[in-house]
């Protein structure tokens, strides 16, 4: 991060995604068919047991902290671990809702069988800083642990946020990274009657024929070290966090501004954060929910950013549906997956670009690039805006 400190290394990284659990099985399954068909794509036969000690322990978990603990186990076993201070080891994690279906499960159980069939564990289940104390307590973290909850941009906010504490010489190691399962009755009822759902079960991000987003879930989470540690006990670097930034629409609860004017603010900020100008970016992993107005907003702030030749941009939700607060964690690992593949996977079940958008979008195949720096963005309701610019790393 230009300026601030020390550099960033990331030296590992761990993914639960519908199209793919563990970080090969997703890379697979970003270069795989679209969704059809369905509202809610959830992760199928999910086993919580092999990442927990019990299974009592497992039970005593919201499905989104399960994710968290599986993609940190991954994680660490990927980086392995950093030899610092427990103090100066840290956790940053991000959650757009929480632990969802353990509250709508728990309202049920006490309007059907009476206050006391409530769990006793409702509250340490459903609270949104259950992930990362969760993972912070397994591996005796002992620096700063907090959750960012900014919505679809949470993931995206918690990375830089996490960086930030490396640069600035508060931690030597900090784990980030976002997770979410939030596709329970109530909230489908919700986003379906406020029209953001896609009528025909479709994710199809900046196509002509876009008409909302498929609901996802999952989690990434990502190792990050201060570069001369990694360096010093022999790590693999596999990107570096270059620069971050974050803004606010100030406009509307649900729709973006007018010609994402917080977006362009957001990427400027980010690439002012790193040291690089608008022709240094190679790749763009976009926000790309496949809603109407969001997707026109996005592209006409790249647009504005990068001008009339802009990087190529991709959009992986169109397989793994739109996880909100994990989105950003799940864009970043595909971010450094398509470095270590060096392919750019391609925004699958979109097949005509809106004409009134003028973006390079990556549609099809999967495409050949020099690796570079990338910068990966996430919008999120309320008007939080997010970037992260993440480089390759190195031996």
């Amino acid at each position: 991060m230009q300026g601030l400190g020390r550099r960033v290394a990331i030296t590992g990284f761990g993914v639960v995604a519908p199209c793919g659990l563990g970080k090969d099985a997703y890379w697979q399954g970003l270069l795989g068919p679209g969704i059809t068909g369905t509202k809610n794509n959830r992760i199928a036969d999910w086993d919580p047991l092999p990442y927990y000690d019990s299974p009592k322990d497992a039970r005593r978990a919201d499905k989104v902290e399960q994710f968290a603990i599986a993609s940190a186990v991954e994680a660490f076993e990927h980086a392995g671990r950093p030899d610092v201070d427990p103090r100066r080891f840290g956790i940053i994690y991000g959650t757009g809702i929480g632990g969802l279906q353990t509250l709508e499960d728990q309202v049920e159980i006490r309007l059907e069988k009476g206050e006391r069939r409530v769990s006793p564990f409702l509250v340490p289940m459903m609270m949104g800083n259950a992930s990362g104390a969760a993972i912070s307590m397994r591996y005796g973290l002992q620096g700063p642990n907090e959750t960012i909850c900014t919505a679809c941009a949470a993931a995206t906010h918690a990375i830089g946020n996490a960086a930030r504490l490396i640069a600035w010489d508060r931690c030597d190691a900090v784990v980030t990274g976002g997770a979410e399962s939030a596709g329970t009755p109530s909230a489908m009822a919700g986003f379906n009657n406020m029209t953001a759902l896609s009528t025909v079960g479709a994710s199809r991000p900046f196509d002509t024929d876009r008409d909302g987003f498929v609901m996802g879930e999952g989690a990434a989470t990502f190792i990050l070290e201060a570069w001369d540690v990694a360096i010093a006990r022999g790590a693999t670097i596999y990107g570096e966090v270059l620069g971050a930034a974050s803004t606010a629409d100030a406009h509307h609860i649900t729709a973006p501004s007018p010609g994402g004017v917080g977006a362009i603010h957001c990427m400027e900020l980010a690439l002012a954060d790193a040291g690089l100008q608008p022709g240094d970016i190679r790749q763009i992993n976009a926000h790309g929910t496949s809603t109407p107005l969001n997707d026109e907003a996005e592209a006409q702030a790249v647009s504005a950013v990068f001008g009339d030749i802009p990087p190529p941009m991709t959009s992986g939700k169109g397989v793994t549906g739109h996880a909100l607060g994990a989105a950003g964690a799940l864009e970043a690992a595909a971010v450094l997956l398509s470095i270590q593949k060096r392919l750019i996977p391609p925004t699958a079940g979109t097949k005509v670009l809106s004409p009134d958008m003028r973006i390079d979008l990556v549609i099809g195949e999967p495409r050949p690039w020099e690796p570079g720096p990338t910068i990966s963005n996430n919008f999120g309701f309320g008007g939080h805006n997010g970037s992260v610019i993440i480089g390759p790393g190195a031996h």
